[in-house]
């Protein structure tokens, strides 16, 4: 197949091209290149060192005997995309390419205002390329678990059967999301939804949980090849940013007591559940919901899995709860369906605290790295609009019961 990526340099992109290649499909990949000045935007770089664009298509074409047809640019020039998916009419479009996180969208207006315009008319514009260009083609979109909020109720995979005054109908899953990004890709959804419906496109929209790790085995030992991996507190996701932590001896910062319960999966898991998504399409005018994430805990379970993982191999870890900067329950119900991606032959990892081992072991060497960025760790952006560093608030809280 010939496959697309739009964020082709991201965390999950560039090893998602990896990946598709070394299947034996056709890549070709478009980015801005904006995720590495956001992150240096907010005082932080990556913790695994991340080469130019030049020297990764380099290593890329070395390794898989291909180059990887990639051009800079931004899906808000739509004569650019249109262009570009003209010249190479992919049967399938992985849509990585937009601002993934929530506190960088919190930070304030114009950080808002950013979001929004940079993801919706991004991926507005991705759709109508789609139609004008190669309406055939299967759209795999990046979604997040975090559209569905925590509901007190199970969570079903985008659609649930609803009765209300004696009447029956087969409706989207209400979305509670809680950040200004997180609105961002429920708006992507509904615009998603709707094209399938008025153009027969087709298309899978991915609620992905949280995301792990600093190697999938296609990467092999080349450094260029390597994904980036960052720590801090807008980009550094809960499991990255503790192993970075505690790898320089810093205590892992859980967020209020800790009982934020969310779905995660291993990188390596998330490569093989796009690629299953890629070479699965729906049919013409399908617009169908996937949950993707291997298993379920809380911050604070995690918390005490990267301890125990890290003292087991010579680290001293410690955790403290700070306060927490986000608006958002912290002890609440948690059950999402995720049955699609099993039916096509999903087989999880299992064993996250094997994957934990690799992270530190993988992370260790660039301890001076993560050192130089030390300044960062404590969260300072807040959702009510202030921006002031999270305070210890106990270094020893009891334990949560999540349901």
């Amino acid at each position: 197949m010939r496959v697309f990526i739009a964020g082709i340099d991201g965390y999950l992109g560039w090893p998602l091209a990896q990946y598709l290649t070394a299947r034996g499909h056709d890549v070709a990949g478009v980015d801005t290149l904006f995720r590495r000045q956001w992150v240096e935007e907010v005082g932080s770089h990556s913790a695994i060192p991340v080469f130019s664009i030049e020297e990764r298509l380099a290593a890329f074409c070395e390794r898989y005997g291909k180059d990887l047809l990639f051009r800079q640019g931004d899906l808000l020039d739509y004569p650019f995309l249109r262009d570009f998916l003209a010249e190479f009419r992919p049967d399938a479009l992985v849509h990585l390419g937009e601002m993934p996180s929530a506190p960088y969208s919190m930070i304030d207006q114009d950080h808002a205002a950013f979001t929004q315009h940079n993801n919706v008319i991004g991926s507005l514009n991705l759709l109508w390329a789609m139609r004008e260009v190669c309406p055939q083609a299967h759209l795999v979109k990046l979604g997040t678990m975090g559209e569905y909020g925590t509901p007190n109720l199970d969570i079903p995979e985008g659609f649930f059967e609803v009765e209300y005054r004696g009447r029956k109908d087969y409706l989207p899953f209400p979305r509670q999301a809680g950040s200004f990004y997180h609105w961002s890709k429920v708006h992507d959804s509904n615009n998603t939804m709707f094209a399938c419906k008025i153009w027969g496109l087709r298309a899978t929209d991915i609620m992905q949980g949280v995301v792990f790790g600093t190697q999938i085995d296609e990467m092999g030992d080349d450094p260029r090849l390597r994904s980036r991996l960052d720590f801090d507190q807008c980009f550094g996701t809960a499991i990255n940013r503790f192993c970075c932590q505690a790898v320089i001896d810093h205590p892992l910062t859980l967020y209020g007591r800790g009982g934020q319960t969310r779905g995660f999966l291993p990188m390596r898991d998330s490569m093989q559940c796009l690629t299953l998504a890629v070479e699965n399409p729906p049919e013409a005018g399908e617009y169908r919901v996937f949950n993707q994430f291997e298993e379920c805990y809380n911050v604070e379970e995690l918390a005490n899995m990267v301890q125990e993982v890290g003292q087991s191999i010579g680290l001293d870890v410690e955790i403290h709860h700070y306060e927490n900067p986000r608006q958002e329950m912290e002890e609440h119900y948690f059950n999402p369906d995720r049955q699609h991606l099993i039916d096509l032959g999903y087989q999880p990892t299992h064993d996250v605290k094997a994957e934990m081992r690799i992270m530190l072991q993988d992370l260790i060497p660039h301890k001076a790295r993560i050192l130089e960025k030390h300044g960062i760790l404590i969260p300072d952006i807040r959702w009510d609009g202030t921006r002031h560093r999270s305070e210890i608030i106990d270094e020893q809280v009891a334990p949560i019961e999540v349901g």
